[in-house]
């Protein structure tokens, strides 16, 4: 029987020179100079690569659950094991704020401490101001503009950590005229929420 001779030019498909998958390309470059030109080892080693392409997303998205900033569908399991009770209704970022602030409320009671719980629920900076005089203390939004949407939240956290002979007061940022006049657009204005433009600092006790 006489040997036949396989060219791999007679499978060539110049159309499926790239890739769908990343991993597929990556599998393909490990293989001998010979099959550059096959079409079947091409459309294999994507097909094959489309597989692992999926299997590290899930990969990547189950190590984003082991993280309270990156965690989806594994926030009810961070909320079950802090003990706190999960409300669905509640955008993705406010849940996670909830759990970021219970995992920083622990330790003993003090300014930081406070300071540190409150910038897990609002990213931009908090003051913390202790008046003993009058057995109170107050948090001072300076980069958020008006009330935070999950204050209730924060409140909650804040009433658990705090020794209960202490009030904690709340001071809120708004937009001032020299923040707005020849500083902002028409459009700008436009996205900007009608609380954002209260008159001064407002207290909640």
């Amino acid at each position: 029987m006489a040997d036949v001779e396989i060219t791999t030019n007679a499978v060539l498909d110049p159309s499926a020179a790239s890739f769908a998958s990343i991993k597929g390309a990556e599998l393909f470059s490990y293989l001998p100079a010979y099959y550059e030109r096959s079409r079947i080892m091409r459309v294999d080693m994507d097909r094959k690569g489309t597989e692992m392409d999926a299997l590290y997303d899930a990969l990547d998205e189950t190590f984003q659950q082991f993280f309270v900033r990156t965690a989806t569908w594994g926030i009810d399991l961070w909320e079950q094991e802090l003990g706190i009770v999960p409300d669905a209704t509640k955008p993705l970022e406010q849940r996670r704020a909830v759990a970021e602030s219970k995992l920083r409320g622990g330790g003993k009671f003090s300014g930081a401490q406070v300071k540190n719980v409150a910038a897990a629920y609002e990213r931009g900076s908090v003051g913390v101001t202790f008046d003993p005089a009058k057995w109170s203390f107050t948090i001072t939004f300076l980069d958020t503009i008006g009330v935070p949407p999950n204050l209730s939240d924060l409140q909650a956290m804040i009433e658990q950590i705090k020794p209960a002979h202490l009030v904690a007061n709340y001071v809120f940022r708004y937009l001032r005229i020299k923040e707005i006049h020849q500083a902002m657009t028409i459009s700008q204005l436009q996205k900007r929420k009608m609380s954002d433009f209260a008159g001064g600092n407002v207290h909640v006790e």
